[in-house]
């Protein structure tokens, strides 16, 4: 009798996870770790239903998750079979947790989630006018998944002298900026060149085409404006003043 209540327990246990199992299956699968791999632009499709096959949970209510935060459904999209899809992917989705779960029994859960991989957006080139003696700071965006494992500058096609061009080069895995605190048209007028290259992607680029100017002479706006309205008052009060002469001379 000792035997057969411990085989009764696990017995019973079987038949309660059986009955009440959830599984996701996804478009493109997903992996062992409960991971879904896909890209920009993508679709991914999540379909939640029992996994046990009982026709008695063909009623049952399913919620959908994502991050903690429950999806809006029909109502025709949740008994016994629900589904959920992604589209378009963007990079805001990745990490994102989806969540299945049984309306009555938040216990009998599973869950998928996305790891989407994208390269850095770098592509195009643009125009900078700055001015001898004025500060240049040009930067590229390289936040990536996977991050990028290396980020160059080039000045006309060759490697920037930081040195000679004192230059400062700083990177924090989103972006990439390169300063120079004066500027000097002989060192920094050119086509700079940001070059970000990726473990799984190509290499991107982006090109930026300073041009040096002159350094114009910059007269205050406000006290020339105050300046004018005092010499102009007074030009009217000196009129004024002598307005009943003016008069009589006209006679």
């Amino acid at each position: 009798m000792k035997l057969i209540r411990p085989l009764l327990f696990h017995l019973l246990l079987y038949c309660a996870i059986q009955t009440l199992g959830v599984k996701i299956q996804s478009v493109p699968g997903v992996n062992n770790e409960g991971v879904i791999q896909t890209e920009l632009e993508k679709t991914v499709s999540l379909v939640c239903q029992s996994d046990s096959g009982h026709e008695t949970q063909a009623d049952e209510e399913l919620v959908w998750m994502r991050n903690g935060k429950v999806v809006s459904l029909t109502e025709e999209n949740k008994k016994g079979r629900s589904s959920v899809c992604v589209t378009p992917i963007i990079s805001e989705d990745d990490g994102a947790t989806f969540t299945c779960h049984l309306s009555k029994n938040d216990t009998v859960t599973a869950s998928v989630t996305l790891n989407v991989t994208y390269p850095p957006q770098l592509s195009g080139s643009e125009e900078v006018a700055v001015e001898e003696g004025a500060v240049l700071v040009l930067q590229c965006d390289i936040w990536a998944n996977p991050p990028v494992f290396s980020v160059s500058w080039t000045l006309n096609g060759s490697t920037v002298d930081l040195l000679a061009g004192g230059f400062s080069v700083t990177n924090d895995g989103f972006t990439s900026r390169i300063t120079a605190n004066r500027v000097e048209k002989s060192l920094h007028e050119g086509t700079f060149q940001c070059t970000a290259k990726s473990p799984i992607y190509e290499e991107y680029s982006k090109k930026f085409i300073v041009a040096v100017t002159e350094k114009t002479l910059k007269v205050p706006l406000m006290p020339m404006i105050a300046g004018l309205v005092v010499v102009c008052l007074t030009a009217l009060l000196a009129i004024a003043s002598r307005w009943n002469k003016i008069t009589k001379c006209c006679k």
